[in-house]
């Protein structure tokens, strides 16, 4: 395993204890947006013959408005 493989899932695993944290604290409405998202990035990782650029174009646009409400209130 590479120095930079290491690195992401040491990353992933900082992601997973920060939102551990943040969960229950947050409002509900904000933890439904936070899991349409996630679940559909989840999703589209998943089906491994659609390339990573095209999944995160694709999450990007799907995010979108959701960043934008929360950035928003």
């Amino acid at each position: 395993m590479s120095h930079l493989d290491q690195q992401i899932i040491a990353t992933h695993e900082r992601l997973v204890k920060a939102m551990a944290i943040r969960l229950p604290t947050m409002p509900s409405d904000t933890k439904e947006r936070y899991f349409g998202v996630l679940s559909t990035l989840v999703a589209k990782l998943e089906a491994e013959d659609k390339p990573l650029r095209d999944v995160l174009n694709e999450t990007v646009t799907d995010a979108a408005s959701i960043i934008l409400l929360e950035l928003g209130r």
